[in-house]
């Protein structure tokens, strides 16, 4: 399966000081595994659009340091230019690509809103499909007023708090950021320079004043014309071909006529092809006539997957005749199944009408099977590296009274932390039952049984982790301490059972079925 590909194209409000857009534009390329695709700087707006691409983790960072390095170079107090704005990095949108979809943009959305309020201190506002709020959903509610009007009112009036950060704003402002398919940012240069037509022809166009359904657009003046500036949320349903010719009419009612347009950043060949196709009125058209189109279907395709070299998977090591990993690491293993199971059904209830009033419990439940996955994943290397350990410190000379001291205490030490990895992933365990409880009570009904499968797993992974446990407290000279763990490891095995028993019986009641 191909690699998953995210694109995200970040504005921010600088383009007439060059050495601040490269020092921005560095902290992106800084980051490995982001490309940077293109860069368009607009003096008249003074703002400058970058667009770049990477696996998720690559550019949800690359987003991250961008938005820190513009916060120290730009100040919103001294800004001005044509374009509306709200902050030195204004907006951030993450696009899906190559196997991605819409909803794991979001969750990119909302983890760096949270970690840029945080770590930052700027506001951060979710829009488009990450919108915690309908009315947030289009930029231009959030930017109402610009940063002058956030000044005054963030704080003071509710509905302009933001989702993530302080409620006050600095010099750099706000940042607005979400998911959503690609966007054409596209520009037309009216024969004239007077911008009240082109304020005319945006009112008249857009679909917010009862214009063309998926078209945003302003009149301004940008380099001695009239500008009528857009964006283009949907070229499928309303193509460009369609849009010029609709401004164009519009500029004819007022004696002008279209000069010249512009493209802003990148955008997909489909929309072009769709234009030329439009004028040149080829009805029989298929992709496949253009040449490049052709070349690139022959070429030989990259493999994929593992090659025969390649490290064999978690199951082969698990099968080997090697005693690491072992049933510590495969209880890890299986919680992080669980946790996972958990994720997806809180992700299939978000989104659904249905459950449009438990969607804000969702969010967090994600978060947190999310984090346990990670610290699952993590806790199999460790066991397997306490084991590890252990074993080295059995080899450990013994020749000497000091040498056999220093064998026991290391024994001890590996014996600790081969205990304490699997009790963690006990306790873990339970935190894992409590989300399942929730998901399987609140969650999509139809996958109410994986909310059950993840209690079931969770239960298991507890009990595996239980044996490792119970099998090195045997081992281990301090009996009191092993005895504490012991009675930690009962009340954790109690609170499973509870946790198990009323999850099944929230999937019987739900469900209206008996469960044996």
């Amino acid at each position: 399966m191909p690699m998953p590909l995210v694109e995200c194209i970040p504005n921010f409000s600088e383009a007439r000081r060059p050495e601040v857009v490269e020092s921005i534009l560095q902290s992106i390329r800084s980051v490995p595994g982001v490309r940077v695709l293109d860069h368009h700087s607009d003096l008249d707006h003074n703002r400058t659009v970058i667009t770049f691409v990477g696996d998720p983790a690559s550019v949800e960072e690359a987003a991250f340091q961008s938005i820190a390095k513009a916060a120290t170079l730009i100040d919103l107090d001294k800004h001005t230019g044509e374009h509306p704005r709200i902050g030195a990095t204004d907006v951030v949108p993450f696009v899906p690509l190559n196997n991605m979809t819409t909803q794991e943009c979001v969750e990119m959305a909302r983890r760096l809103g949270q970690r840029v309020g945080s770590k930052l201190n700027i506001p951060v506002y979710l829009y488009e499909e990450a919108a915690t709020r309908p009315e947030r959903q289009n930029l231009e509610n959030i930017r109402k007023g610009q940063y002058e009007a956030l000044k005054v009112e963030m704080g003071v009036n509710p509905a302009r708090d933001p989702d993530f950060g302080p409620k006050s704003i600095g010099p750099a402002g706000a940042t607005v950021i979400g998911a959503r398919q690609p966007l054409i940012a596209f520009n037309v240069y009216l024969t004239t320079d007077d911008v009240t037509i082109a304020q005319k022809i945006a009112k008249a166009i857009r679909f917010s004043s009862g214009g063309m359904r998926y078209i945003k657009s302003i009149g301004l003046l940008v380099d001695g014309r009239a500008q009528v500036s857009m964006n283009m949320t949907n070229y499928r349903q309303s193509p460009i071909a369609r849009v010029v010719e609709l401004v164009r009419r519009e500029a004819a009612r007022y004696g002008v006529a279209i000069h010249h347009t512009e493209l802003v950043g990148l955008t997909p060949q489909e929309a072009l092809i769709d234009a030329a196709v439009w004028y040149l009125q080829l009805d029989q058209f298929e992709p496949a006539q253009i040449l490049e189109q052709r070349l690139f279907e022959v070429q030989p395709a990259q493999p994929e997957g593992q090659t025969a070299n390649a490290e064999p998977g978690f199951l082969d090591q698990l099968a080997s005749a090697s005693p690491t990993p072992g049933g510590g690491s495969a209880s890890a293993h299986t919680a992080a199944a669980a946790a996972a199971l958990v994720a997806m059904v809180a992700r299939l209830t978000i989104g659904k009408k249905k459950y449009v009033d438990v969607e804000a419990q969702m969010w967090p439940l994600i978060d947190q099977a999310d984090a346990l996955r990670a610290d699952f994943i993590h806790a199999v290397e460790e066991d397997s590296a306490a084991f590890d350990a252990f074993m080295a410190s059995v080899k450990l000379p013994k020749d000497t009274p000091e040498q056999l001291a220093a064998r026991e205490a290391a024994m001890e030490s590996a014996n600790l932390q081969a205990i304490k990895v699997p009790l963690s992933v006990a306790g873990k365990c339970i935190t894992v039952l409590e989300l399942a409880q929730k998901v399987s009570g609140l969650g999509n009904l139809n996958a109410i049984s994986d909310g059950g499968t993840a209690a079931a797993l969770a239960g298991a992974a507890l009990t595996g982790a239980s044996l490792n446990v119970q099998v090195n407290c045997q081992s281990l000279h301090d009996q009191q301490a092993a005895a504490t763990f012991l009675a930690e490891l009962h009340t954790l095995e109690n609170k499973a059972a509870e946790l198990q028993a009323a999850i099944k019986k929230i999937i019987a009641d739900r469900k209206g079925i008996n469960l044996v």
